[in-house]
């Protein structure tokens, strides 16, 4: 049975015009005997509200809280709450602030054993040279581990921390968490606390406890800390998993501070110039390759098509772009190439999500990066990195790559395994924002990374890492960034859609003359977008296969933005993607994958658009697909394809249950 049980439960408070501010809905939650548990999230989540109810200081207006399968019904002495502003008696000693909780709630006890669980609790806090001293002559830090020794003294079940420590300085704040974590682990406390300090929630927790936004805030996701105690504060950074820890408590609350800024925003479809819908949200991450949306949008491209309202959502990651698109939260939005698929055949929770592609914005742009290291190691080709993996088998090297889906990471595992390394087994490949690739390559936390530009260029350029091969030996052609939208979006505004595409396929066009390379540059470059220096923004074309950057034995990664064939989108490329995807146990692959291609894939949406701007040769196929091993790829037999490799997960088959599209009301 667990010890804490918070079971569906609803809070709503009465306003004065006559409705209620609902302030949490469906929390649920167990809390097992000894764990440390923080609640985080933004100012006006519920955390307090959560933590109050918990404590018996407020009731819930709907569901129950539970204590040992107990109805917390009022405040008692089996939960001690220790507050942010102390709560101490001005007129006592530290002796006598503590006294007052023992004797009230141990007053059944001989009163020398009372004593000895004061004196026990002074000396447990480091208080003794002030244990005769009122409040204001204790610093915060002093009288915070007053509240905390008052709180335990008196034996509770469960300790109630609110921001216990929000208002001390740095150093006295690292000091007490460390003697809290010691007392909580000698004693066997269960904790639960409310903190808006990221890193205090990863030192002290065994899960961290994240909310969203208000009203109806409820728990969005819940994160184990699987880091081993004791824990001491100067060295849990060291840890492998810290860092990843701390990202993905950062993106949840990035995110729900970008939610709140997008449902602020949201209005409903504004119609005009014969399109349903001229008021658009469009995601992007700041990459070189956001360049034709960028462009769009301070060329006027979109207004020239219609597109009146136009606002650019910058994510941090591609989880961000999938979150958004799944929440409704924005229109549309940049993705990599194989993010419609993924999506679509259920790569998010295993729930298939239809998005479609009428536009490949971008090829190529792609580059693996190592640790400059290894370049000093002499691994300089695939071969090389081979036989130092075989020389160090007892050292786990882990890559970066931006999202599951993304052609960085099949490209990355492609090149891995016609190498003959295992992805899955011989190296580790994980998830990592774009923007904290070069540093995750500079701390050691990392080996190297397949990612798009500036980054391979900006490795080079600070002399942390390398660049050991490109998109353009492993597949020069392959669709990089994508155009993605929902299915029901695309059938709720379809006039739109096609003014959306024809706007990007002209800005696409901007971004390939050669005579408009400085100023897409220096745009990208603003704080808005890329926010980084000109010399690491490139937007070369491929036939330039020379790369002055030291120690780069490689040319940089080059854009493809429009031309014969780059922007129309491929089935072929399409199926590739789900082999690969199938092939590391991504997801399974479809029995229907000729229905899921034909959903994903608005061949005709791109037609049309193409066609009204006079560019109709654009719209032909590429053909077979020829990659760097040898291999050649068509959509002939997709299943004896993947029966073939040598190097793969096991392979799954299942049919992907795709709704009838249905038009979302507009």
């Amino acid at each position: 049975m667990a010890f804490v049980t918070v079971d569906n439960i609803k809070k709503s408070f009465p306003l004065a015009n006559g409705n209620q501010y609902i302030a949490l809905k469906g929390i649920d939650l167990t809390i097992q005997q000894g764990e440390f548990i923080s609640l985080i999230g933004h100012s006006g989540c519920g955390k307090s509200t959560l933590l109050n109810m918990i404590a018996g200081l407020d009731q819930p207006t709907e569901g129950i809280v539970l204590l040992q399968g107990e109805q917390i019904l009022r405040p008692g002495p089996d939960r001690m709450v220790v507050f942010q502003n102390y709560s101490l008696l001005p007129w006592m000693t530290v002796r006598q602030n503590i006294a007052l909780a023992v004797n009230n709630v141990l007053g059944h006890l001989p009163s020398t054993e009372r004593e000895q669980v004061i004196e026990q609790h002074i000396d447990m806090v480091g208080l003794r040279h002030a244990a005769d001293k009122p409040p204001d002559q204790l610093s915060g830090g002093m009288k915070q581990r007053v509240a905390i020794a008052r709180a335990l003294a008196i034996r509770p079940k469960l300790l109630l921390l609110d921001e216990p420590f929000g208002a001390l300085d740095a150093l006295t704040r690292g000091n007490l968490q460390e003697q809290l974590m010691q007392i909580c682990e000698e004693n066997h406390v269960t904790a639960v606390m409310v903190t808006h300090d990221v890193d205090e929630a990863i030192l002290l927790s065994d899960r961290v406890v994240m909310l969203t936004n208000g009203p109806e805030s409820k728990i969005g996701q819940i994160l184990d800390v699987d880091i081993p105690r004791p824990r001491k504060r100067m060295e849990v950074v060291n840890h492998p998993n810290y860092y990843s820890y701390r990202s993905e408590i950062i993106y949840f609350l990035n995110q729900q501070k970008q939610i709140k800024k997008l449902r602020a925003r949201k209005t409903t479809a504004i119609a005009r110039h014969g399109l349903e819908k001229i008021n658009l949200e469009i995601g992007f991450v700041p990459l070189t390759a956001c360049a034709p949306l960028v462009v769009a949008k301070e060329k006027g491209f979109f207004t020239h098509h219609g597109l009146d309202e136009v606002h650019l959502v910058r994510e941090s990651s591609w989880r961000g772009i999938q979150d958004g698109i799944a929440g409704g939260y924005l229109d549309a939005a940049q993705m990599p190439s194989g993010m419609p698929v993924w999506l679509t055949v259920g790569g998010m929770n295993d729930q298939p999500l239809p998005v479609v592609t009428a536009l490949t914005m971008t090829r190529n742009g792609n580059a693996i990066t190592l640790d400059k290291r290894f370049y000093e190691q002499g691994i300089l080709t695939l071969n090389d990195l081979k036989w130092m993996l075989l020389e160090t088998p007892n050292k786990r090297h882990t890559f970066g790559a931006v999202h599951p889906a993304s052609m960085h990471s099949l490209l990355l595992r492609y090149w891995l395994a016609a190498g003959g390394i295992d992805p899955n087994h011989d190296v580790s490949v994980t998830t990592i924002p774009p923007a904290q690739m070069v540093a995750q390559l500079e701390a050691g936390n990392i080996d190297g990374y397949c990612i798009g530009e500036p980054w391979n260029v900006r490795a080079a350029v600070e002399d942390i890492g390398y660049t050991i091969a490109t998109d353009l030996e492993i597949w020069d052609g392959h669709p990089g960034k994508v155009l993605g939208v929902r299915e029901d979006w695309a059938l709720a505004y379809p006039n739109t859609h096609v003014a959306l595409v024809k706007a990007l396929l002209e800005a696409c066009r901007y971004c390939t003359d050669e005579k408009n390379h400085d100023e897409v540059r220096e745009i990208l470059s603003r704080p808005e977008y890329l926010a980084t220096e000109l010399d690491y923004i490139y937007l070369g074309d491929s036939s330039h296969r020379v790369c002055d950057i030291h120690p780069s034995p490689r040319e940089y990664a080059h854009h493809q933005f429009f031309g014969a064939g780059v922007n129309r989108p491929s089935r072929t490329e399409n199926l590739w993607i789900m082999t690969q995807l199938a092939r590391w146990g991504e997801v399974p692959f479809p029995r229907n994958w000729v229905e899921v291609l034909e959903r994903v894939c608005k061949v005709s949406v791109f037609s049309i658009a193409a066609r009204e701007l006079g560019l109709a040769e654009l719209s032909y196929s590429r053909g077979p697909i020829h990659l760097f091993d040898g291999v050649t790829f068509t959509a002939d037999d997709p299943i004896a394809y993947l029966n073939s490799l040598a190097i793969k997960h096991d392979i799954y088959m299942a049919e992907v249950p795709l709704s009838t599209p249905i038009a979302r009301s507009a």
